[in-house]
This record gives C-alpha cells, structure tokens and sequence, in this order.
C-alpha cells in the first residue's frame, strides 16, 4: 500500500508539475494543450448553476458553452442563491470528486469517465441552446467515452482533469465568478461581493486541503 501511494505521489507532482509549466509557462502552445480543461471548467461551473436550481426545486431552461470558454445557464425556479453559489463551488466539489476517484478508485475510473460523457451528452440535448455548444458537448463527451474504453488512460486522466480544475478554480477566483459574486451580492447580501469572493475561494481551496489529506492519508 505504502509503495502504491508512493506511485501515486509522484504521478500527482508530475501532473502538477507539467499543469504549472504549461499554465504559466507554455504561451499558445500551453493555452491549446489545455484546451479541453477550460472547458471542462466551464462545464462543471455551467452544470454547478443548473444543479443547484434543481436541487431546490427549479428547473433548468438552457445551457450554452462557448469554444473561447465561457458559458451560461438558464434556470427557472428554486434558490437564486444557491443557483449563483452552484457555479463556482459547484464546479469546485464537482473537480475535488473527479480527482479523489482518479486517484483513490481505480476500479470505478472507466465508468466515472463513461458516466461523464453522458451527462454532457444529456446537457447538450436536453439544455440545447445552439448547436455549437451542443456539438461541443457531444465531441468532448465522445472523446472522454473513446478514452474510456479504448485505453487504460482513465486513471491518470480522472486524476489530472480533477487536479487541474480546481487549481484553475482557484486560479481563476478573481475572474471567474465575478458576474455570479456580483449578483450574490444582492440576492444574499450581508457582505459586499469582495469579502464573499474570498469566502468561496476559502471554501474551494480548503476543500482541495482537506481532499488532499484524505487521499494521502496513510492510516
């Protein structure tokens, strides 16, 4: 077990490692090479807004995903709050809980991955809002299904898409949610939108800790 979890360490400092270099370092190239993480970035963010209207009873009229990034959700109903709080700490548990079954559950990696693709295929169709983003939807989720099934690639990718999107959340906590932080603002109130970015940060990035102890945890 112990050696096991040592393969695993280094793996993960790899991934890191090669995610850094290419983020901060890697230009054109780096931005390209990482081109389906902004998107599964934006997927979780979009898919964390129409999660939380469900959850509390809404419903989900729509959901766009550009090719340069960004997106939106249409929702109708439930918990304004928790809907606008659902994108960025959505997508935050959404990429903590891909990374923890990459590297703690090999077994389930290949049908998490399979599981993946259908829920962007389902999204794509059922939230249909152009047929560009739904063509990119379905192209993502044949290649993670393609992956899947026709490679022993699943663990390490589960493993770095995971790590990568919550070190792009966290990167990305000034930027990212502004819109959603903005409008938070007045739905919820008590703090203005500065103090509740750093709060969600705080959350995602305690979260990512926390996951990380569990993973490496040796007892």
């Amino acid at each position: 077990m112990a050696r096991m979890t040592d393969k695993i360490h280094v793996r993960l400092l790899v991934m890191v490692m090669v995610y850094l270099l290419l983020r901060f370092f890697g230009g054109s190239f780096g931005n390209l090479v990482l081109y389906p993480v902004t998107l599964l970035v934006t997927f979780l963010h979009e898919f964390g807004h129409a999660l939380g209207a469900l959850l509390t009873g809404g419903s989900v009229e729509g959901m766009q995903i550009n090719t340069d990034g960004s997106g939106y959700t249409i929702t109708r109903g439930g918990s304004h709050g928790v809907v606008l709080m659902g994108g960025y700490l959505g997508s935050a548990v959404l990429g903590n809980i891909i990374f923890r079954i990459g590297v703690r559950h090999r077994q389930i990696t290949q049908a998490t991955l399979i599981a993946l693709a259908c829920i962007m295929a389902l999204a794509g169709i059922i939230w249909y809002q152009s047929p560009g983003s739904t063509g990119l939807l379905l192209g993502f989720a044949a290649l993670l299904y393609f992956i899947a099934r026709k490679t022993d690639w699943d663990q390490d990718l589960l493993m770095f898409l995971g790590m990568a999107a919550v070190l792009y959340i966290i990167q990305d906590f000034n930027v990212g949610p502004s819109s959603d932080l903005a409008m938070y603002e007045q739905v919820v109130g008590i703090f203005p939108s500065q103090i509740w970015m750093y709060i969600w940060v705080g959350l995602a990035g305690g979260l990512f800790y926390w996951n990380l102890r569990e993973i490496f945890d040796r007892r």
